[in-house]
C-alpha cells in the first residue's frame, strides 16, 4: 500500500507552494493536488515539486472555482470551451512534472437540460482530454462524489461511474474511486471493489461523515484497505482529508512515519 498527500485539502497551515516540502519533511514521496487555479504560477508550483523531490501521483484538471461552488466543467456547456482551453495547458504542467494520471470533475446535472444531453457533452468533452492525455501516455480517471457537499453532480455513485467510463470507451480512462464520497452515497463499499476493480484508476480515502482522517469515522479502514491490498491494486491511496488534529503533521498518527514512503503492509497501519 502506497499513499500520496492531496495538498489542496492538507497542510493548509501554510500557502500552498510550500505545501509540497511539507510533504516531504512529514515522509511522504507521493502528493496530489487539484487544479491550481488562476492565483498559482504553474512554473513556481513545477519548481516546488521538483525542489521536494516529490512524485505527483494525480492532478486535476481545472474544475472552476471550486471555492465558490464549481464541481467541473467537462459537462456543463456554458464551460464547454474553458474546459477544452484548460486541457493542453493542464497536460503540459503534468508533463513538466512527471505525473501519469488526471482527473475529471464533470459538474452538476443542470436543470435546463436533459441528464443524457448533458452526459453525451460530458463524453465528448472527457473524450477529447483522454485522446489528448493518452499522446503524452496519461491516464484520465473520472469520480463520482456526494451529493451532501457537492450538489446536483453529474455522477453519484460507483455504478454511474463505471457506466460513464465504459460509455467513452477510451483505452486510458478508468474511474477513480474515493472511498469516503461512495461511503456517503451508497456503503458496500467491499462489495464495490470487488466488482470493479478492474475498472479503478486511483483510490482517495477520509472517514465518514466528517471526512477527517482514518480512524475518526465509520469506516473500518484496517478491513477495506486489506481488501483493496488482497484484490491486488498497485497505485497511490489518495488522502484526501480535513484534519481533525491541531495540525496536519498529527494526523498522520495512524501510519507510523518511517513507512510513508514505502510499500507498507496494511497491517503495519495503525488503524
Amino acid at each position: 500500500m502506497r499513499f500520496s498527500v492531496n495538498v489542496s485539502i492538507l497542510f493548509k497551515e501554510v500557502p500552498f507552494l510550500e505545501r509540497f516540502a511539507r510533504v516531504t519533511e512529514a515522509g511522504f514521496g507521493a502528493v496530489e493536488f487539484w487544479w491550481p487555479g488562476n492565483d498559482e504560477d504553474l512554473n513556481e508550483v513545477a519548481r516546488a515539486v521538483r525542489d521536494a523531490g516529490v512524485s505527483v501521483a494525480l492532478m486535476n484538471f481545472s474544475a472552476g472555482d471550486m471555492a465558490a461552488g464549481d464541481r467541473g466543467l467537462a459537462g456543463e456547456p456554458d464551460r464547454s470551451e474553458e474546459f477544452r482551453e484548460n486541457v493542453p495547458v493542464a497536460l503540459e504542467l503534468a508533463r513538466s512534472v512527471g505525473c501519469r494520471r488526471m482527473n475529471v470533475l464533470l459538474g452538476h446535472e443542470l436543470p435546463r437540460m436533459e441528464r443524457e444531453e448533458q452526459l453525451t457533452l460530458a463524453r465528448e468533452n472527457v473524450g477529447f482530454a483522454a485522446d489528448e492525455a493518452r499522446a503524452s501516455g496519461i491516464e484520465v480517471v473520472v469520480e463520482a462524489v456526494n451529493t451532501f457537499e457537492n450538489g446536483p453532480y453529474l455522477l453519484r455513485t460507483t455504478g454511474q461511474a463505471v457506466e460513464f467510463v465504459r460509455s467513452v470507451g477510451r483505452p486510458n480512462l478508468r474511474i477513480q474511486h474515493d472511498l469516503y464520497h461512495m461511503q456517503r452515497m451508497e456503503g458496500n463499499l467491499v462489495a464495490n471493489l470487488r466488482e470493479y476493480m478492474g475498472v479503478i484508476g486511483h483510490v482517495q480515502i477520509a472517514d465518514s461523515p466528517g471526512r477527517g482522517q482514518p480512524g475518526t469515522g465509520e469506516i473500518h479502514y484496517a478491513y477495506v484497505l486489506a481488501e483493496l491490498e488482497a484484490l491486488g491494486y498497485s497505485g497511490y491511496v489518495g488522502l484526501e482529508y480535513n484534519p481533525t488534529t491541531g495540525t496536519t503533521e498529527e494526523s498522520f498518527a495512524w501510519l507510523p512515519k518511517d513507512l510513508r514512503d514505502t510499500e507498507v503492509p496494511v497491517e503495519d497501519l495503525r488503524l
